[in-house]
This record gives C-alpha cells, structure tokens and sequence, in this order.
C-alpha cells in the first residue's frame, strides 16, 4: 500500500509542436534566477517605454514653436494634449491587443509593437505642426501592445519562484525608461543651439530641433524589433492546453482544495480591485511626470525653475540611476520584509510629504536646490515605482494563464485612459495655478502639487479592504 501512495496521482502531459510546452520542458530543466530572461524582458520592455514621456522635456518649447498658444501660460494647456494623445490610442486597443496575445501569441505583439515604434516614434520628431504631434501620439499608442501582453510573457518564462520578480523587472524598466527617456529627450533636443559645430543650423536636425531623441530611440527599437524574431513563445497553441491547466495538481488532490474554474475577469474582483488602484496611482504618476518637466523648464516669475531642456535631463538621468540602484539592491528585501500589498501603503504616505515640498524647493538656487531636486526626485519615483510593482504582481497572480493576457489588456485599457486624463488636466492645471502666483491658499505651483497629493491620498485609501483583495491561494 506504501508503494501505492507513492505513484504520482497525474503526469502531465507535453505536445510535440507546442513552444508554450517546450519552454515549460525548458524551464523544468532549469534551476536558479533566469538571468537571460530577465534581460530580455527588459530590453523589450525598455524600447517601447523610452518614447512615452522623452517628449516632456522639450513639448513645452515644441508647443512654443508650433506657435498656437497665445500666451506663455496657455502652452502647459496644449502641451497637455500632445502628451495625452498616446495613452488615448492605447486606451482604444490595449484590450484588442490583449486578446490577440491570448488567441496568436505574445512574440507577434511585441515584434508588431517595436516595429510601429520605430514608424511612428521617428515621424513624431518630424512634427511641423500641432496636428501631426497629435496624430502621430495617438498611433504610436494605439499601434503599439507591447506592454499589456508583456506581463503574461514575463509570468511563462519565469518559474513560479520568479514571477514576482519578472514582473518586477517589467516594473523596472517601465519606471527606467520613464526616466531615461526624458532624460535623452533633454539632452538631445535643440541640437543645433547646444552642439552648433556638431549640428548646424541648416542641417536635418537644425531644421526638425526635436528629431535627434526620437531618431535614438527609435534606432534602438528597430534592434530590439530585429532580436525579437528569436524570441520564444510561451503561449501553447493546442485545444488540450485548457484542459491540461485546469486538472488539479498532485498537491491539491492530497489537500483536498481545487482551483476554482476560469470565470468572467469582470468578476474577478481580486483582479478588478488591483486594476481599479493601478488606474489611480497612474493617473498620478502621468500627471507628475508632465508636470514636472513644465515646472522645471517654466521661468521662476511663474514659480519654476528656470531649467534648461539639458538641465532637465540631467535631474532624470540621476533620478533613472538611483531607481535602478533601489530596484537592484533594495527593493527586493523590503518587499519580502512587509509584502506588495502594505509597502505600497507605506510608499503612499510617504510620498505625500515628498510631493509637497516641491513648491519649496523651487525657492532654493545653486547646489543647493540641484543636490534636494535630485534627492527629491529619486525618492519620488522609487515610491512610485515600488507601488506600481507590487500591483502588477496583485493583478497577474488573479488570473490563470489562458487570461493574462486579456485581463493585462484590460488593466492597459483602463490605465491607459486614466494615464490619458493626466497630462491633459495637469498641464491645464499647472497654466491655471501659474495665474494664481498671488494667491492667498497655496499660490501658484503649491496648487498644483497640492492636488497632486489629493489623488495619491485617494489611491492610498483603495488599497484597503475591501477596496483591495488579494485572490486567496
């Protein structure tokens, strides 16, 4: 009888001609932190988030060379605009790219995505008026999937051990390239007036001052689009993959206890509630990136800083360093030490103190304000990173794999119209607060900010139950 209850109970089954079953035969083989993966992930992952905020650097002057705002205080309104009209074109087809990945596979999504930025990214720098901006935003967002379906590639190539930090290596590069990308915006823009000898005025990049970012970051995508070809697919693509999935494990037949069936992802609140505080806190973290960059490069008259597209940049480019160093080196204790669930409560709070003390440090000059910006701002999206990441973990953890890729297209769709609002109502918001400089509650860009923190105390109080729960093993 003893040798009986030893007999596996369920052998599991592998096909052929399946990749999703082949990479699962692959990754059975392998022992340790998938380290190749990661990387691959994050390049991917990289080269479509660089051209989502490089253009908040320059869009103010941008918009000022379009010459469509009547006054200087009217260019945050238009800016907003440019800077919505990816995250709406993502909002129209994150869901149609989710069931594509779910029903096609996930390597054609990315390989359609690097591609679309490389098109599209390119023509933005070739913007000549408001309306191309906007038109080509709006295609790059909604051409390009890549980083809903991504979050259910991450989860199959990783071990069950390391789906926490393969989507934390997704939330690693999402919030790198939100800084890098600014960052070469920064650098790059208006090379005819920075590098003359380089670049002079009569040539391609004298003549379109915002090409040469976009060129960079497209010339990348186009070797990511390239390497993609040789990437595995994890998705299986026989009907008895279903089945196979659904057949309870030798753990739960000893322990009585089976997974419940697949259910409609509306539903799911577990899944829905995850989303419902993702779209809150990237609602805040879009507006804030917007914000920023208008506030920095605005004159000290309207309460900015003055800054230089350069000196922008180099804040991020810091801000981008210290992030990774964090998402390396610390972040992985911290959430083993509290869970994704309370750290996020914990980066909440503390970055309402953070945020606040902005209009503050506008006040400070010289080394003084470039050493408590950079501080500020590591500390910023470190918070913000670490809240994003333990979200992404809710949200893949409450559903199987045959509707990850679906439920990420939902979490995008309704993200990406969240991510939409905020550009659009923050630079409108910072024209109006940069009217109100004598003021007597909150003057000038205080408002702004303040109203910042009143949007992160709103995502804080979500992460309470029963606003948030977790989907129990």
């Amino acid at each position: 009888m003893g040798e009986i209850a030893k007999e596996p109970l369920l052998t599991k089954e592998y096909y052929e001609n399946c990749p999703g079953c082949k990479l699962e035969r692959l990754r059975e083989k392998q022992h340790g932190i998938p380290y190749k993966s990661l990387l691959t992930i994050w390049i991917v992952v990289l080269s479509s988030t660089l051209p989502i905020s490089s253009l908040f650097p320059f869009l103010y002057f941008m918009i000022k060379d379009f010459h469509i705002a009547k006054r200087e205080e009217d260019i945050g309104f238009y800016a907003g605009f440019v800077g919505s009209s990816y995250m709406l074109g993502r909002a129209v087809t994150s869901l149609f790219w989710g069931v594509f990945a779910d029903r096609y596979g996930r390597k054609p999504v990315i390989i359609i995505g690097t591609i679309i930025v490389v098109i599209f990214n390119t023509m933005f720098g070739l913007s000549v008026n408001f309306w191309m901006a906007i038109s080509t935003r709006f295609l790059l967002g909604s051409l390009n999937g890549v980083l809903g379906p991504i979050k259910a590639y991450a989860c199959e190539m990783c071990p069950e051990e390391h789906q926490a930090l393969g989507l934390s290596t997704i939330a690693t590069a999402w919030g790198i390239g939100l800084i890098i990308g600014p960052a070469v915006g920064g650098f790059l823009a208006q090379p005819a007036d920075k590098y003359p000898n380089i670049f002079p005025k009569e040539s391609l990049f004298g003549r379109f001052p915002y090409f040469l970012p976009c060129l960079c970051m497209s010339a990348f995508a186009l070797v990511v689009a390239v390497g993609s070809f040789w990437l595995p697919e994890t998705l299986h693509n026989h009907k008895e993959a279903k089945s196979i999935e659904e057949k309870p494990s030798l753990e739960a037949l000893e322990t009585g206890v089976t997974p419940a069936p697949s259910k409609s992802l509306i539903r799911n609140w577990p899944l829905m509630s995850s989303i419902i505080v993702y779209c809150i806190f990237s609602l805040h973290d879009m507006a804030y990136t917007e914000i920023f960059s208008l506030w920095a490069v605005s004159p000290r008259k309207l309460g900015g800083l003055s800054y230089t597209t350069d000196r922008v940049g180099g804040v991020l480019s810091v801000t981008g360093a210290g992030m990774l160093i964090f998402q390396l080196f610390i972040y992985p204790h911290i959430n083993k030490l509290f869970g994704p669930v309370l750290l996020s409560r914990i980066c909440g709070i503390l970055s309402i103190p953070v945020l606040q003390s902005y209009p503050y440090i506008a006040l400070l000059s010289g080394v003084t304000l470039t050493l408590v910006l950079n501080f500020a701002s590591i500390a910023k999206n470190a918070l913000s990173i670490t809240i994003v990441t333990g979200l992404f973990v809710m949200q893949n953890r409450a559903v199987d794999q045959d509707q990850r890729g679906t439920a990420n297209g939902i979490a995008m769709t309704l993200m990406s119209f969240f991510k939409a609002i905020g550009p659009v109502t923050g630079g409108a918001l910072l024209s109006w607060a940069e009217l109100r400089q004598d003021a007597t509650f909150l003057p000038g860009s205080a408002m702004i900010f303040f109203l910042l923190n009143i949007v992160e105390v709103v995502g804080l109080v979500f992460t309470f139950k029963p606003l948030l729960v977790e989907r129990s093993s």
